[in-house]
Order: structure tokens, then sequence, then C-alpha cells
């Protein structure tokens, strides 16, 4: 079936490269962080620690989930650290907030970040008021996307309808959960080294790379009355 904007009233994104473009690499300044917390736990060198880290990711959903099956790292402690990191690199996206804020319906955070990070993030974008609410690592119990809890925590917390929302996201594999609850799903793919790991079309309504011309085609779709397809 083809996108159906119209049938949307709750427009779940993603944050770290879905709201803003991979290009700024801010992921990467994360990853460096990774990496040094990695290697201090474990005492290990570089390499052993990315070897770890990448591991962690492609088998627990997230770094931390890892870290924290395995070591019982307090995640408070590690988000903290790995989360340090300098938001200048994102430049504000005005037109990105004026799309936002005209969708009709709420919007909302969905991030295996934590709160304190995103809102760094959103403030730095200069689009943080566009958003009604957020569900972050620590509101996921840790249990971080793809893990169905973290969805179904999301509908109850927000009181959403799935079949009148959508979930656009950056990594392939976090949007079979949502398709199965019954959600639109979009694929923003950035061409990053894990956005389509996993990858299922059968799960994926519309794939874009620019957030925000794909918002200004919903906008026209809209007032058109048409699907996307």
């Amino acid at each position: 079936m083809p996108f159906d904007p119209a049938r949307v009233d709750c427009w779940i994104f993603d944050l770290d490269n879905t709201l803003y473009p991979s290009s700024v690499n801010l992921f990467s300044q994360i990853d460096v962080l990774m990496g040094k917390f990695i290697g201090e736990l474990l005492g290990c060198d570089e390499a052993e620690a990315r070897r770890v880290q990448k591991m962690y990711f492609h088998d627990h959903g997230t770094t931390l989930a890892g870290l924290m099956h395995y070591h019982t790292v307090d995640p408070r402690e590690f988000l903290g650290y790995v989360h340090a990191v300098d938001m200048t690199v994102l430049e504000r996206a005005p037109r990105l907030g004026e799309r936002l804020h005209a969708l009709p319906g709420r919007k909302l955070i969905f991030t295996n970040a934590d709160a304190d990070y995103a809102v760094r993030a959103l403030d730095a974008l200069g689009i943080g008021d566009c958003f009604e609410g957020m569900w972050d690592i620590h509101a996921m119990e840790y249990r971080p996307k793809p893990e169905l809890s973290a969805y179904t925590g999301l509908i109850e917390r927000f009181a959403i309808d799935p079949a009148r929302a959508v979930f656009i996201e950056d990594s392939a594999r976090n949007l079979p959960p949502a398709k199965r609850l019954g959600m639109q799903t979009v694929w923003i793919d950035m061409a990053t080294e894990w956005g389509d790991r996993a990858k299922d079309d059968s799960t994926i309504d519309l794939a874009i790379d620019d957030m925000a011309h794909w918002l200004d085609s919903v906008l026209a779709e809209l007032a058109a009355g048409a699907p996307l397809g």
C-alpha cells in the first residue's frame, strides 16, 4: 500500500541521522567516545574496543544494551560519557521546523538516545518546540528499538492508535516492529554503515533520502487529498 498521510494523526520521528543529515558526523563523535569508554572498561586496545562496540550494537540493538548485559554497566554513567559531544556541528534547520509545525497532528521523538542528549540536539537544530513528547532509552527501561516493548511502551504512554501513526527512522531494522503493530513506516536512507542492516522491504511503506523535501511533498499531498506512493 502507498504511504497515506491522510491517515496520520501522530508523526513519530527517530532523531539521529533522521532529523539531521548524517554528513554532520555527530555520531562519529559518539562512536569515538564509546570506544574510549569500552577500552577503559575492559582494558583493551582501540581495535578490540571497536570490535566489542559494534558486536554489542549489532546483537543487542545498542552498545549500551550489550554493556549492561555482559558487564553490568551503569547506563547513566555510560550515556553521560558518550553524549558529551560538540553540538555546534548541527546547523539550525528553520525550513524543517516550519514543515514540522505545519504537519497536522502530534509529533513525537522516539530515540535510543537519552532525553538530555536529544533535547540538546533538537535545540541546536532549532526544532525543539515542534514536538509534544519524547520516548527515550530511560523510558524504554534500557530495552531499545527494535525490542517490541519499546514500541508498546510508547503507544501506551502517548495513547497512540497505531493505525493512525507513522514512524520515520533511518535504521531499517527498527521498522518491522512498528509495521507489525499497525503503523505506517518511512525509511530515510542516509547511506550510513548500519542504515540498511536487516532491511525488510515488506515493512517499509516509503523510502526517502531528504526529510525537509519529503515533508514538502507530504504537505502538498495533504492539500491535494491524494496518497503518496
